[in-house]
């Protein structure tokens, strides 16, 4: 085997291992730099064979932490994954994840640590969908699940870009198009069903001619749709409402009122909060002491709570809605946003008329969000914000795949029979 073949072969097992660990992770394993590592990316790799056989021994000794085998009822792709939710729900329900795409590598980042997939994740989606591979690149799947960037669709997304004289829906280039990425890759892979997930707004953005298109996009390329709007606030104290499209490539008896809800009262904040009673034990970064207290980090500055009041005063005197969102554990938190990080203002938690509020600490965020206990935050704060905010309420995906889960399963099952009767 010729020393370029060699490379090659490190090359590919260094990818393959980049779906279970981060750069970081790898060269610390190997106890050398990151820079090292770095430089096996571009072709620089010294005595390859035994960093391919290191490769390969490193992803046999350390199994991932999600059983991603030959389990699962049915399969699916993780489009725009974020840090996962999406696959969390669809895992929860019986599936089994074969391909993901994040262009974020903080988001990356904490992918990995939570599920240590069995294949790369790809960044760049259009790194995919802009060759003539995609069926090759792209696994054989049952479910096709992608929570496309909302940013160009929302209301503080359209808000900002017209403030900044910048095009946003379709015309936004960076982010807007990226729909018809996911429309590329259903052409070429024909998945029994497809999830997609956007923000309230989509449906009525630009007087409803960007949903019109959409639908259109997704009757073409031959799926029945039924789009539906769910608010989380039935699973987790928060009131955030997002768009779900549900399409399946034959005619199904699927219809939304097959989601179960909760049956017990709806959750409040409480349910997500420190109780700061010494029954959470400290985890010494979100909170410390016997009582395990709130960290006081999270506790806005006496500058910025005056900050934040007058600018309320302002905008209430001029008849807008603008301000803080000042709550208690018996209240319903707004919105969690990507830009909780700047100032935390939409969620703001009362500590008592005289006290300066508090953010909720990341813990707190991934709970809202309906994340389990187990799920680790490796980043800063302000990434864990950010990707929090920018997430999918668990509990709601997973309530979405277990209503679709038969109507796949029936499809699969023509499907099976009719490829055997083909063979025949």
């Amino acid at each position: 085997m010729s020393t370029g073949e060699i490379t090659t072969k490190a090359l590919n097992a260094l990818h393959t291992a980049y779906g279970r660990f981060s750069r970081e992770e790898l060269a610390d394993a190997f106890g050398i730099s990151v820079k090292r590592i770095e430089r096996w990316e571009k072709g620089r790799i010294a005595d390859a064979h035994i960093i391919f056989r290191a490769l390969n021994d490193l992803l046999r000794e350390l199994p991932p932490r999600v059983q991603d085998g030959s389990t699962g009822d049915f399969t699916f792709i993780d489009l725009f994954a974020g840090i996962g939710g999406t696959r969390l729900g669809f895992e929860q329900a019986g599936g089994r994840c074969v391909f993901t795409s994040e262009y974020d590598e903080f988001c990356q980042r904490t992918y990995r640590e939570n599920f240590r997939p069995d294949h790369a994740i790809v960044g760049d989606i259009r790194s995919v969908t802009q060759t003539q591979h995609i069926a090759t690149i792209v696994p054989d799947h049952d479910v096709l699940v992608a929570g496309f960037p909302c940013q160009p669709f929302s209301v503080a997304g359209v808000s900002k870009k017209n403030s900044l004289g910048r095009a946003h829906g379709f015309e936004c280039e960076t982010q807007g198009t990226l729909f018809f990425d996911i429309c590329k890759i259903i052409e070429a892979k024909r998945p029994l069903a497809f999830v997609l997930e956007n923000v309230k707004n989509l449906k009525s953005h630009d007087k409803g001619n960007t949903f019109k298109v959409i639908v259109r996009s997704l009757h073409e390329l031959g799926y029945e749709i039924d789009p539906n709007i769910l608010d989380a606030r039935d699973w987790v104290p928060q009131h955030r409402e997002r768009i779900f499209i549900v399409g399946f490539r034959s005619p199904t008896a699927f219809q939304w009122e097959q989601i179960k809800k909760p049956s017990s009262d709806r959750p409040v904040l409480s349910s997500i909060l420190h109780p700061e009673n010494g029954s959470e034990q400290a985890d010494g970064t979100y909170t410390v002491g016997s009582r395990a207290e709130v960290n006081s980090k999270y506790t806005l500055t006496s500058h910025l709570w005056k900050y934040l009041q007058n600018y309320a005063k302002k905008h209430q005197e001029k008849g807008n809605g603008f301000g803080f969102g000042l709550v208690t554990p018996d209240m319903v938190a707004r919105t969690l946003s990507a830009r909780y990080y700047k100032d935390g203002s939409e969620i703001l938690i009362s500590r008592g008329s005289r006290k300066v509020p508090r953010r909720l600490t990341p813990r707190e965020c991934a709970r809202l969000m309906g994340f389990p206990e187990t799920f680790r935050i490796p980043v800063s704060d302000t990434q864990a914000y950010k990707q929090f905010g920018n997430s999918v309420v668990v509990p709601v995906i997973r309530a979405i795949a277990a209503a679709l889960k038969p109507h796949v399963l029936a499809l699969k099952a023509q499907q099976d029979q009719q490829q055997m009767a083909m063979t025949v």
